[in-house]
């Protein structure tokens, strides 16, 4: 049975369609802005997977050219491949959203799969399929805490626009998308944050979540209604029963020696000591309880006892694993130009986490060309993120870049866009990766400071330097918090939200939140957001001090870009038959050559003199030749009724015969002969940009 429902907000509506088209799927959603439609399955595995230690959550976006009307790909493969870096981001939005709200003990394997059917070139399918992934979980039997609301909020012209379309995001000073839930006494709980800016304050953020709430609180009673409606009765996943006499055991085997080993400043020494008071627990647990049920329990206890005594210790004392105030930078080293063949690099150390950037810059022609369902474009900036296994100490196989490679890398990349100067500025195309040579928290934010030093380094004129700064929060179940800066290692893997904030003295540029509790309130949020800004400008301190302002002079290694501009009739001159003209100029010179449809040319070489001849070259071809002109040229080619001549690479004149001699001329070759440079004059040019060339009048 169909069962439709609609919202209104503002002037576009939210629809939802339950035709339970994939019926054998746990959970299944139709839902529609505007002519964007997704379809959301949510579906639970019958049985638990046994020997894991985590939640084993799957979350899928696939795009589908169809739904914009388009096919795409190479010329041979024409089916969607592996998805874009746009879905993969997607994927991971909607998994942080929802990830928190599972139960704990959830062992059983949950996949989300959002597929984008229709797409109208307004509306961003990603909230929508957050919305409908919300929807999914919720009316299915898969136990969730839902639901849970989100919106996007843009700015334009000082107002705040709600989904905003895209027309309306380039406008926008702000893209940011707010996810969360109402609790019990009305309250709101902020559980996701993800937003870029052009510099903005932090209060503007705060004023964006104020200014949403009240289109939150519709979609958030909206899902109510429609899950009364239509929602399935939960499947019960019991909670394990707690054994009081083994954890009593477990805590008196380990003693003090267990907070003697979190409570090591060194990551390295604090892991070895862990793993080894973990072991020895475990082979004393074994020992005793033959049951694997016994060993499992202490494995899981252990963990738990780690959470305890940081949570508490932190709240209740504000002492940190590593010794440091709540809010206190670890120790910075940072370096440019360290890298000798390299455009430009950047190396920023915070503790034991080291980033390290490297630019490469190239010409216009080698922009990266996005299709996509949502996208067709070229992209001239870039930061890829690389994470080996040496960076935590670890050996595993060297493969492409997973999810979190993608997202962190994106992260960044959107964090520096609004600095980088525009292509009228600053021609080249940019390529940043960040290889992170030791991991001890917040990577991503390291990079934006890594590959500020390391734009700079180059010379590329950023319009200010950037850095980023994660941190973290402690709660217990009485409502006490504490915000932890810089966080690291167990404050991460063990806090309650990791908040990740970039930007430069100006204002922010990105920020990226998720929890692991329920949410957070708009006050801690605000307060976050204002710890933020006080770190980044010590680190921007920093930065400065190593170097204050990009180079002025580009790394004698990259490219130089020559720009010419021509009239755009005469490009086809440039490029000549079939290509001739422009092939002839690449090989002879080595450079590339990019030209723009307005007439703009751009001409890349490693060696200026190269790039400086084809300019010269092209020079001479765009030519705007004047009456009057003498020119001294080469024959071409002999007519029966004259002799074309070369005045300029690419331009020839008509020598008629009756302009070769002061006398009567019988026959041209005569008076010239193929091969022969001799001077001329250009005595008229037609309608239809003829050169008409007299010999006559070039030697009177």
């Amino acid at each position: 049975m169909e069962n439709k429902f609609k919202l209104k907000l503002d002037d576009r509506e939210l629809s939802v369609d339950i035709k339970n088209l994939a019926e054998q799927a746990n959970g299944n959603i139709l839902v529609s802005y505007g002519d964007t439609l997704v379809l959301t399955t949510s579906v639970m595995s019958e049985s638990k997977r046994e020997g894991i230690d985590f939640f084993p959550l799957t979350v899928d976006y696939e795009e589908r050219y169809y739904a914009a009307g388009k096919i795409r790909g190479p010329r041979y493969i024409k089916r969607e491949g592996r998805p874009s870096d746009e879905a993969i981001c997607a994927a991971r939005l909607i998994d942080r959203v929802i990830r928190p709200r599972f139960p704990e003990n959830l062992a059983r394997e949950v996949q989300v799969i959002n597929t984008v059917l229709s797409w109208d070139a307004e509306n961003d399918p990603d909230v929508i399929g957050l919305i409908a992934t919300s929807l999914s979980l919720s009316i299915s039997d898969i136990p969730w805490s839902g639901p849970l609301a989100a919106v996007r909020v843009g700015r334009k012209e000082g107002q705040f626009i709600i989904n905003p379309t895209y027309e309306d995001r380039e406008k926008s000073e702000i893209d940011l998308i707010f996810a969360g839930f109402f609790n019990s006494n009305g309250k709101f709980l902020v559980n996701m944050v993800e937003g870029n800016f052009e510099e903005v304050g932090e209060n503007l953020i705060s004023e964006a979540l104020e200014f949403s709430e009240k289109y939150l609180k519709k979609i958030y009673d909206f899902q109510k209604e429609i899950i009364k409606k239509v929602g399935k009765e939960k499947v019960l996943i019991e909670a394990p029963e707690k054994d009081l006499e083994l954890e009593k055991e477990i805590r008196k085997f380990l003693g003090k020696n267990l907070e003697k080993a979190i409570y090591q400043s060194e990551k390295t020494e604090r892991t070895g000591k862990l793993n080894k008071l973990k072991e020895e627990l475990c082979n004393f647990i074994e020992e005793k309880y033959p049951e694997m049920e016994k060993a499992k329990y202490a494995r899981d206890f252990f963990e738990k006892e780690i959470s305890r005594l940081i949570h508490e210790n932190i709240i209740l004392h504000e002492k940190r694993p590593d010794g440091r105030k709540l809010d206190e930078l670890r120790e910075i080293h940072l370096e440019a130009g360290l890298l000798p063949r390299t455009h430009g690099s950047g190396l920023f150390c915070r503790g034991q986490t080291k980033s390290l950037s490297i630019l490469t810059l190239g010409g216009p022609g080698d922009q990266q060309l996005l299709e996509g369902m949502e996208i067709v474009t070229k992209k001239r900036f870039m930061h890829h993120y690389n994470f080996p296994p040496y960076s935590v100490g670890e050996i595993r196989p060297m493969r492409g870049p997973g999810r979190r490679d993608i997202g962190h890398g994106m992260l960044v990349e959107r964090a520096l866009l609004p600095l980088i100067p525009s292509f009228e500025e600053f021609p080249y195309t940019m390529r940043v990766v960040s290889e992170i040579l030791s991991s001890n928290g917040s990577t991503s934010m390291a990079s934006v400071s890594s590959s500020s030093l390391a734009l700079m380094d180059a010379g590329v004129p950023i319009k200010a330097a950037a850095a980023g700064i994660a941190l973290g929060l402690m709660t217990d179940e009485k409502g006490n918090y504490k915000i932890l800066t810089d966080i690291q290692g167990p404050e991460d893997h063990h806090g309650d939200m990791d908040f990740k904030v970039a930007g430069t003295k100006k204002g922010v540029t990105a920020v990226q939140m998720d929890v692991k509790i329920a949410g957070i309130t708009p006050e801690i949020l605000k307060e976050v957001l204002s710890q933020g800004r006080k770190i980044r400008l010590q680190i921007l301190n920093k930065i400065q001090e190593v170097l204050p302002e990009p180079k002025a002079q580009l790394s004698p290694f990259a490219p130089r870009i020559l720009t010419l501009q021509i009239n755009p009739e005469k490009i086809r001159e440039v490029i000549g038959p079939g290509g001739k003209i422009i092939n002839e100029i690449t090989k002879e010179t080595g450079v590339a050559i990019d030209i723009q449809p307005s007439g703009l040319i751009f001409i890349t070489s490693e060696k200026e003199e190269a790039a400086k001849k084809a300019l010269s070259w092209i020079k001479n071809i765009t030519r705007e030749i004047k009456v009057g002109e003498i020119f001294q040229g080469k024959v071409k080619r002999i007519l029966d009724f004259g002799a074309f001549v070369e005045i300029l690479p690419g331009q020839e004149g008509l020598i008629h015969i009756s302009q070769l001699a002061p006398y009567r001329v019988k026959r041209v070759e005569d008076v010239v002969k193929i091969g022969d440079v001799l001077p001329v004059k250009v005595i008229s040019i037609d309608e239809q940009g003829r050169i008409n060339l007299s010999l006559k009048e070039a030697k009177k």
